[in-house]
């Protein structure tokens, strides 16, 4: 594995991760796809990493998988690194905000749907083009239909066109479009707010989301009122009524090292 193939760089409690194939477009190849997952979940479990911001070097954020594997002997290995992969979003409760430029296609905008939040510069591009190739886009439909949903998913995935940026945003799957020349700061400065954030309200939040997928609307309230509660009792949530209360910035007690 070439440990190259995704640079990693600590800025306090952010995580940067890039995707380092430019000479691929950051295809994804089977020794990326776990380096990529291991990164995410050791991130995921360490309390002095607010979140994690993924990007991609060169011209293009992601053009999907690495078809040149998938007639290889290494396919066999595909469909389980994958579904870690492209089920990362809905498995971590570290936020991940993804920095696209350039096109995202296939499982590019598998990773995409995965991101908790996404920054794009306006050359980016998206697409579920599977089926161009004889292929449908299995492992990143889930992730891609809760972000836009499911007509619009199999719309995607049935005509295998790419659409801009804003139209990513018009129909929910990136939140925001920027200049090309200022994605990197625009991104920056998102992510490192939210890694600022109080980790025990962002953890809790994000796993009472996972939880309440597929429940009822009363199972659903039933687990609301009990992360509520678990917060309510939290040392994040007593420094952050006093912080409130003296007109400070909080000193959140979650956040391992600070």
């Amino acid at each position: 594995m070439s440990a190259s193939w995704l640079e990693s760089r600590r800025d306090g409690r952010l995580l940067r991760l890039t995707l380092n194939r430019p000479e691929k477009r950051n295809a994804l190849n089977l020794a990326l796809c776990r380096e990529l997952t291991a990164a995410v979940e050791q991130a995921d479990a360490d309390p002095s990493i607010g979140a994690v911001l993924l990007a991609g070097s060169g011209s293009a954020f992601c053009a999907g998988m690495d078809l040149s594997e998938t007639l290889s002997p290494e396919a066999a290995a595909l469909a389980p690194v994958h579904e870690q992969l492209f089920t990362l979003g809905m498995r971590v409760a570290t936020p991940i905000i993804a920095a696209v430029q350039g096109p995202a296609l296939a499982g590019g905008t598998g990773l995409v749907a995965n991101a908790h939040l996404v920054v794009a510069s306006e050359s980016a591009t998206f697409g579920l083009t599977e089926i161009k190739i004889g292929l449908w886009p299995f492992l990143v439909f889930r992730a891609v239909v809760l972000a836009i949903g499911e007509r619009r998913a199999v719309e995607l995935s049935l005509t295998g066109r790419t659409i801009n940026a804003v139209q990513a945003a018009q129909i929910g799957l990136i939140h925001e479009v920027t200049a090309t020349a200022e994605l990197d700061r625009r991104a920056t400065e998102v992510a490192a707010g939210i890694a600022g954030s109080s980790p025990s309200a962002i953890q809790s939040g994000l796993r009472f989301v996972a939880e309440c997928r597929g429940r009822s609307w009363s199972e659903g309230g039933a687990i609301a009122q009990r992360f509520r509660e678990e917060l309510f009792r939290s040392g994040d949530f007593a420094e952050g009524v006093r912080a409130f209360h003296e007109k400070r910035l909080p000193r959140w007690p979650s956040a391992a090292g600070e």
